[in-house]
């Protein structure tokens, strides 16, 4: 790490229009795979049984798998829940099966292939019109952020960097959709929480950055708009490798040993990180430079008569 103790000086505003060209490539393969495959909704969106097992030894997943597919329950989700010994079984809804003959199937499959009495903890069943309202409740909660955060960067800052904060945010939620739905991962709340988790992480990268290049617009008087952005992001571009490498490292660690049940939330913040540590450097920085932001737009605001007052001032000393 002793190269980012170094101060750096490279020069990202010259291969912006690369960036941008590499980006609309994405975002054009996300929207086709969303708009063809769609989102593989998992049961929270879609509707389905959820069946919490005790067994009184650790459990083979791969093998629960099996015999649920071998007794017609395709595509069943399993997975440990708490430790080795326990599991959750989350089943697609079966035409002409309720929730209660579905339980009690599962319980004598199970059983049987076990050679033991597996103690059945709980029993949820989740709607398909549940699911769609959960659905709806969460493409909006991710629209209500996005209003908010260009809300909030435009009081703080200027509406160019308000513009620009935003398109940054929604290139890497729709980037982390694209990926889930071209790989068909599975797509449930967890998933959904960790797109919200994106915003955030991402937001918190741009606005480090934006704080940088209003400081550096106020203080240096020499330089075009491109190369005082480009000091900016070199001046934190330390700060923003340290914090993604760290936040990588956690993730891919969760990622490798979290188990199953984590194994989406992990994959979604990573694929979010990269690609807002990316957005925050080429998409935010670069959208306020084809906005034409300027020294003019953010040198504080005079207030009228101020020079009237500060000459009368002179005048009365002695």
């Amino acid at each position: 790490m002793q190269f980012l103790k170094k101060p750096s000086n490279f020069n990202f505003m010259s291969k912006r229009m690369h960036a941008s060209v590499v980006s609309v490539v994405l975002i054009i393969v996300a929207i086709v795979a969303l708009s063809t495959r769609g989102l593989n909704f998992g049961l929270d969106f879609s509707g389905g049984t959820l069946i919490e097992l005790g067994y009184s030894h650790a459990v083979d997943l791969n093998k629960v798998r099996s015999d649920l597919e071998t007794a017609g329950y395709n595509n069943a989700v399993v997975q440990n829940f708490g430790t080795s010994q326990d599991i959750i079984v989350r089943l697609a809804p079966q035409e002409g099966k309720s929730n209660s003959d579905i339980s009690t199937q599962v319980i004598e499959v199970l059983s049987a292939d076990a050679n033991e009495k597996i103690e059945m903890r709980r029993v949820e069943f989740v709607g398909p019109q549940v699911g769609e309202e959960l659905a709806e409740d969460g493409g909006l909660a991710v629209l209500y952020a996005l209003i908010c955060i260009f809300i909030y960067v435009f009081f703080r800052f200027e509406w160019r960097f308000a513009v620009g904060a935003v398109i940054a945010l929604f290139h890497d939620v729709l980037i982390t959709l694209g990926v889930f739905s071209l790989l068909q991962l599975d797509f449930d709340l967890t998933i959904l929480a960790a797109c919200l988790a994106v915003i955030g992480y991402s937001l918190n990268d741009t606005i480090v950055v934006f704080d940088r290049i209003r400081e550096n617009f106020r203080k240096m008087r020499k330089g075009t708009s491109e190369e005082i952005v480009n000091t900016s992001l070199n001046q934190t571009l330390a700060r923003t490798l340290m914090t993604s490498l760290t936040t990588l490292l956690v993730l891919v660690a969760l990622f490798v040993v979290g188990g199953e049940l984590i194994h989406g939330f992990a994959t979604a913040l990573i694929i979010g990180v990269l690609v807002g540590t990316y957005s925050s450097i080429y998409i935010a920085s670069s959208s306020l430079l084809t906005l034409g932001v300027s020294k003019e737009d953010l040198m504080p605001v005079q207030k009228e008569g101020s020079d009237m007052d500060d000459i009368e001032g002179e005048g009365d000393l002695p």
